[in-house]
């Protein structure tokens, strides 16, 4: 099927580039985006930016698309900080989207300490070494494999594909989840859900962060990488040093919106606006 929504607020680019998602790549006019057992097609056309796949629904709530993000941007820019403004005006086709939480997770260890090239290298050969073989417009890929086939692996998979020290992580945490399941997860609040990611082994204060934002929707969780603390130094005259401390600046500043502003804020820095 194929549906399409405003270019202004939904621009690929934009939403593919900014560091929430790592498992798509450039296809035709647009990209192939992947999650989970899913694929689609999604690419700018006139003044439209349309999605062709075959769960509609799926892809549909992933580029939450039943939101209002022209409010959220007239919302940002009240602030009047001269980054964001300029983020906001210049990248307000940038979503957020809502991903498979448990792809999140693993995600988000592999990304600690890495860069985007590589931690989409890693993915990739998990996938390919653990996921289910699926088609999409003739060609081939593979699904996100489930917990259960990521325990099995065992760390040396992982360190195989490139993992290093986070193999052990991938290994325990997927063997964690595989006994305990993450439905407990679901309903916890910001906080609560925080402290709870941070028992998993692998998981720290920011890839915490990044886990609530893009699987669970927690759009009042503000990640602190060196990127932010860049921002938060040369853009809002910042002085703490703590990261704990400057996503409590961030989060009491933007509140509800704070994941929505890390993200024009990371985008904007990175593309030098």
């Amino acid at each position: 099927m194929k549906f399409d929504y405003e270019a202004k607020y939904f621009n690929p680019e934009h939403v593919l580039e900014c560091g929430q998602i790592f498992r798509f790549i450039p296809y035709k006019n647009g990209y192939k985006v992947f999650s989970a057992d899913k694929a689609c097609y999604v690419y700018a056309e006139g003044k439209k930016t349309c999605v062709e796949c075959e769960d509609g629904d799926y892809f549909y709530e992933f580029f939450d698309l039943a939101r209002d993000y022209s409010q959220i941007v007239n919302r940002a820019k009240v602030h009047n900080i001269p980054l964001l403004t300029a983020s906001c005006e210049q990248c307000c086709g940038l979503r957020l989207l809502n991903q498979n939480k448990e792809e999140m997770i693993y995600s988000f260890i592999v990304s600690q300490n890495n860069n985007i090239p590589r931690i989409k290298g890693i993915i990739s050969r998990i996938c390919e070494g653990l996921g289910e073989k699926r088609e999409f417009m003739g060609e081939t890929y593979y699904a996100f494999p489930s917990s259960p086939a990521l325990a099995s692996a065992g760390s040396e998979f992982f360190r195989n594909a490139g993992c290093g020290y986070r193999d052990i992580y991938l290994a325990e945490t997927s063997a964690r989840i595989t006994e305990e399941g993450i439905g407990r997860l679901y309903e916890l609040n910001t906080a609560e859900l925080k402290k709870e990611l941070l028992t998993y082994k692998g998981i720290g204060a920011k890839v915490a962060d990044c886990i609530s934002l893009f699987g669970f929707g927690k759009r009042d969780s503000f990640p602190v990488d060196t990127w932010i603390e860049k921002i938060y130094r040369e853009d809002f005259g910042g002085t703490l040093t703590d990261r704990a401390k400057i996503n409590e600046y961030f989060t009491d500043l933007f509140k509800e919106d704070a994941g929505y502003v890390q993200q024009y804020l990371f985008y904007g820095k990175r593309l030098q606006l």
